[in-house]
Order: C-alpha cells, then sequence, then structure tokens
C-alpha cells in the first residue's frame, strides 16, 4: 500500500502549483520547476506526474494516478478544471489542508500535557503507595500499632502493586510507545481517529469539529466553482469517516433537489447552524456566496478550536483536583493515627 501524502504536503503542494498556474505557468512545468527544488521523498512523485501531464492528462488525473492523495483532492481539481478554475481549485484545497495540519497539531498539543500530567501524577501515587506506606507502617509497628481502615487498605493495595511491579513497567512501557507512535506517525494517527470517529465521531466536541471541516469543504467547493448540491457532495465524500456527518450531508442535499430552500436545507439536516444558514442566505442574495461561505468556515474552525481549548482547560483541573485528593487521602490516613499515638506516648 501506498504510502499517503501528509495534508502539510498536500497544502505545500496545491499552493505552489496555484502561484505557478496563476503567473501562467503550465501545469508539466509547473510540476518540473516544483521537481528542481523538491525533498528527495518527493521527487519521484513530481517526475511521475510532470511525465503524465506532458503527455496530455489532466493534472486531475496525475493527482489521481500517484495513488498518493486523498479521491477527493482530484475529484475537486477535476470539477475546477472542468469549470476553468484550477487555480481557485489549488487555492481552496491549499487553505483546507492548511486548516487540517493546523487543527491536528492543536489536537496534538492539547492532549499531550495532560497526559503527561496524568502520567506523572501516578507515578507520584504509586510510590507513596508502594515505597511510602511500607516504611511508615514499620514505625507504626515499632511504636506498638499497625495502619487499619483506609491506610491499612492502601497499605495492602501498595504491596499487591509491589508484587506486579514487573507488569506495571511493561504496561508503562506499551503505553509510553503508544503515545509515541502516536504523536510521531500521522498514519497510525489517522488510522485510530478514523476507528473512533466512526463508532463515536458526530457528538458534542467532536461534532463541533465535523461541522466546521463540512464547512470548510462547502467553502472549498464554492470557491472551486461547484453548485451548492455539488459541494455538499464533496463535504460527504471529505467526512466518509464519519457515518452520521455523511447521513447528514445526504440529508441535505435530498432536501436541495426536492427544492427546499439552501438555509432551510442546511439548517434542517443540521449541515450548519441557523445564524449561518441566514448569513449564507444573505451572501447569495447579494451575489457574495461563496465570500459568505468562507467567512462562515473561518468562525467555524476558529469556534472549535476555542471549544477545543476549553475542553482541555477543564480537563487539567480535573486531573490535579482528583490526584490532589488521593494524595491527601493518603498522607491524611497516615498522618492522623500517627498524631494520635505520638499524643498518647506523650
Amino acid at each position: 500500500m501506498k504510502k499517503m501524502i501528509s495534508h502539510e504536503g498536500i497544502s505545500s503542494l496545491c499552493l505552489e502549483l496555484s502561484l505557478l498556474l496563476q503567473a501562467g505557468v503550465g501545469a508539466g512545468d509547473a510540476l518540473a520547476l516544483l521537481l528542481e527544488d523538491s525533498d528527495p521523498e518527493y521527487k519521484e512523485l513530481l517526475e511521475a506526474m510532470a511525465d503524465e501531464v506532458d503527455q496530455g492528462a489532466p493534472l486531475s488525473k496525475a493527482f489521481k494516478s500517484t495513488g498518493r492523495f486523498p479521491v477527493y483532492v482530484s475529484g475537486l481539481l477535476e470539477v475546477g478544471e472542468q469549470a476553468g478554475r484550477s487555480v481557485e481549485a489549488l487555492s481552496a484545497l491549499s487553505r483546507y489542508y492548511e486548516y487540517r495540519v493546523r487543527l491536528d497539531r492543536r489536537i496534538r498539543s492539547s492532549l499531550l500535557y495532560p497526559a503527561v500530567m496524568l502520567l506523572l501524577m501516578l507515578l507520584v501515587i504509586g510510590v507513596l503507595l508502594v515505597k511510602v506506606l511500607p516504611i511508615f507502617d514499620d514505625v507504626y509497628r515499632s511504636l506498638g500499632g499497625r495502619l487499619s481502615g483506609v491506610a491499612g487498605g492502601l497499605l495492602a493495595l501498595g504491596r499487591w502493586l509491589d508484587k506486579i511491579m514487573p507488569v506495571l513497567w511493561v504496561l508503562m512501557a506499551l503505553v509510553v510507545a503508544f503515545c509515541g507512535a502516536l504523536a510521531i506517525s500521522e498514519n497510525f494517527r489517522e488510522k485510530l481517529m478514523g476507528t473512533w470517529r466512526k463508532a463515536h465521531g458526530d457528538k458534542g466536541l467532536s461534532r463541533k469539529m465535523n461541522t466546521a471541516r463540512m464547512a470548510q469543504a462547502l467553502s472549498m467547493g464554492m470557491t472551486s466553482g461547484l453548485p451548492t448540491e455539488e459541494a455538499v457532495s464533496l463535504a460527504a465524500r471529505l467526512m466518509e469517516d464519519v457515518p452520521d456527518a455523511v447521513n447528514r450531508c445526504t440529508d441535505c442535499r435530498k432536501r436541495i433537489e426536492q427544492g427546499e430552500k439552501l438555509g432551510s436545507a442546511l439548517k434542517a439536516s443540521g449541515l450548519l447552524p441557523g445564524a449561518s444558514c441566514r448569513l449564507l442566505e444573505l451572501g447569495f442574495k447579494s451575489g457574495a456566496g461563496d465570500t459568505a461561505m468562507e467567512k462562515i468556515a473561518r468562525d467555524m474552525s476558529e469556534d472549535s478550536e476555542a471549544a477545543l481549548e476549553d475542553a482541555v482547560g477543564r480537563v487539567e483541573p480535573a486531573l490535579v483536583l482528583v490526584c490532589s485528593v488521593l494524595v491527601g487521602l493518603i498522607l491524611l490516613s497516615v498522618m492522623l493515627p500517627l498524631m494520635h499515638i505520638m499524643a498518647t506516648i506523650g
């Protein structure tokens, strides 16, 4: 199976091609120019694309023949070529994948800190249970007492953890390896996220992020000259890893084909919020529908990113609170009996 080009690579390639085509350079010559300064991993790809275009194939077919780009990249570009708007299609693809790169980075950075914090807190609690509590138990025994109640239960848990420590180290190594693969490998991350999105990918925060992606797809299609219903179909192809989102797009297209007004169809199908639908209708009435859709997509992208940050912002204090309570409970369960013993001796 051929390795897919990263989102960052697609965005960069489409942007460079759009600039060269806009300057009047032919598609084959543009690919040849990019070939001269490209990274070694892209040289063979660009050379094959340039040869195919020089033999008379359209640029969209050259993209599709490589098998290393998503289907909707060549599909949107083909529509742009048919409408005489190849530059606009490439620019729209570049903006969309730039947004995906920014979103992926934001998600990684947002999840990394809470995950590291959780691991450190668990490590501290483990040290308290396995190493510290037995010391206090020895102290109590030397004073003629013993740990009981909550402290006794925690001591038993610590001893059990100490017995299975080799297994815990193996599990921790697997968790670290998994997190490392998730952070480094884009293909692994996409497969994992795709599996999750198919099962739970259109609820809560994920739904808001999916809606932002669909708005980006609608803007991309409309900027490239697609009719609205075709732009909705393009959005469905972009969201093929989220069945519920695809169903929303399908429902919206059916409503449009049945003669329902665009704003009403988008709102009823849940594709866009009501306020955005009204703005889009006003944009069409004023002859600036694609501009209005671009603004809607930009605003929804910013809203989804802000919602992600808010969600992570709530996770961090919750982790700190829970772990602090656990550490405090361990220390209090040990210190209170010790204070009682010391008071009795005194």
